[in-house]
């Protein structure tokens, strides 16, 4: 890649040859650059080759020499091709030590994505002059091929030694202890933090409850809490529109009557608070996509581009019966279970959690009790198998007098899954009029 390459594309033969070099010296050294490299990477074509053979070799645990690659690529009918024995005596020959290996193929690696770089300023140039295409669908893509490409540039090796994870969570374990918090992210509500240890990064959450349960409050609170801790958060919202969402946030944070709110009719004392609320929301690290037809591709680029650029620390979906799989499938289960799947690996893949709400089963409300439990997502693909945690949010409906100022009534918040831990039932309150779930203590509901 200097002065000479200035008009060819992005390449160094130079690192090529020296990389197969260094394998054809310390064979070890594939286990190291194989995680990194593709045979595509490599932009002399016989250089691809003989990598694409030392991998075969790799695959197949056989040796990796001088004899077993020339006999590799003579039964690909390569060896001529690529210069016969005297090319890869060459390579040999071409580096005295292994030692730099890795940094070769991370050199390659970086020529094969400005490679693909230009190919894709080309893409773009075609999609700009296709005026039949729709403007959004064009940018759509122009966006996905960019989140790609950032992801290889951001491309890392999560094969890691063990002594090396041990410690990161014995500092994490120091840390919380130090400060009396809990390991991941708080829920907000402490009773809930205390059986859950917080939202672990890398866990889906399912939050499942019949319609009119408060679900959609729930992942509202959850999002408010990660807010008010400095972390970035991104709301899908399929059943509420971005302004509905926000009518709801003014209603629980103000403490303001949710109709009287929708309807612009508030007393003359409430705008001051309306106002600081109103502005302390404004600040907030949270995004709002109220996309009307999701896919879970969609949802996953634009993630991760909150997750580039923003640090993003919390992803909630509203809600998985609303969305669509990438691709098709023959039933709504087998997509319901697609869509749970993109979602786990969309946690795992940023290390952070995803929280989702989920309609339960109709069949509860064919039983005299109506309290939840994970049979009633079993119907709905695999649900409960990827969820590290569901959370039941369950209201009676009955009224509970004398615990505060405004009418409230008895909730719980049923853990029937948690991969980590115990499960458990955390009592709560429901404030109607406020749309939330608080702490069951008599401060909370003062707040």
């Amino acid at each position: 890649m200097g002065a000479s390459n200035l008009r060819s594309p992005p390449h160094s033969a130079e690192a090529e040859e020296a990389l197969l070099g260094a394998l054809l010296i310390d064979p070890e050294t594939i286990l190291n650059v194989a995680p990194i490299l593709e045979p595509e990477d490599f932009y002399v074509r016989r250089n691809g080759w003989v990598y694409e053979a030392v991998l075969a070799l790799h695959q197949r645990r056989q040796p990796i020499d001088f004899l077993t690659l020339c006999a590799e690529l003579e039964a690909k009918g390569r060896l001529e091709e690529v210069g016969g024995q005297a090319y890869i005596a060459r390579l040999i020959e071409a580096v005295p030590t292994a030692l730099h290996a890795e940094a070769y193929a991370r050199r390659v690696r970086e020529a094969a994505v400005r490679r693909r770089m230009l190919r894709f300023a080309s893409t773009i140039a075609r999609l700009a002059h296709d005026a039949d295409r729709p403007l959004e669908e064009a940018l759509d893509r122009i966006e996905a091929e960019s989140l790609r490409l950032r992801g290889e540039v951001a491309f890392q090796d999560r094969l890691r030694p063990l002594g090396e994870v041990v410690r990161e969570v014995y500092d994490h374990l120091e840390e919380a202890t130090r400060q009396g918090t809990v390991l991941g992210l708080s829920t907000g509500f402490p009773d809930l933090d205390r059986l859950l240890g917080g939202f672990r990064r890398g866990s889906l959450v399912i939050v499942g409850a019949r319609p009119g349960q408060g679900k959609s409050s729930l992942l509202l609170s959850f999002a408010t809490a990660a807010l008010r801790a400095g972390v970035p958060a991104v709301l899908f919202s399929l059943e509420m529109s971005a302004e509905e969402v926000a009518h709801r946030l003014l209603a629980m944070e103000a403490g303001i009557d949710t109709v009287r709110l929708q309807t612009a009719r508030l007393r003359s004392d409430e705008w001051p608070v309306l106002a600081e609320h109103a502005g302390r929301l404004a600040t907030l690290p949270l995004w709002v996509d109220d996309t009307p037809y999701l896919t879970t591709g969609d949802l996953r680029a634009k993630a991760r581009r909150l997750y580039a650029e923003h640090g993003l620390g919390m992803v909630l979906l509203d809600y998985i019966q609303l969305a669509h799989p990438s691709h098709r499938y023959d039933s709504r289960y087998q997509e319901i279970g697609a869509i749970t799947r993109d979602l786990k690996e969309l946690a795992q893949e940023l290390k952070v959690p995803v929280i989702a709400a989920s309609q339960v089963s109709r069949a509860v409300e064919q039983r005299a009790s109506k309290r939840p439990t994970l049979a009633d997502l079993r119907e709905s693909g695999n649900q409960e198998a990827d969820a590290d945690v569901v959370i039941f949010p369950h209201r009676e409906e009955a009224d509970v007098e004398g615990t505060g100022p405004q009418g409230v009534e008895a909730a719980e918040l049923i853990v029937a899954k948690h991969r980590h831990g115990p499960t458990g039932v955390v009592h709560v309150l429901w404030q109607p009029e406020r749309v939330r779930f608080v702490s069951a203590t008599r401060e909370e509901v003062r707040r």
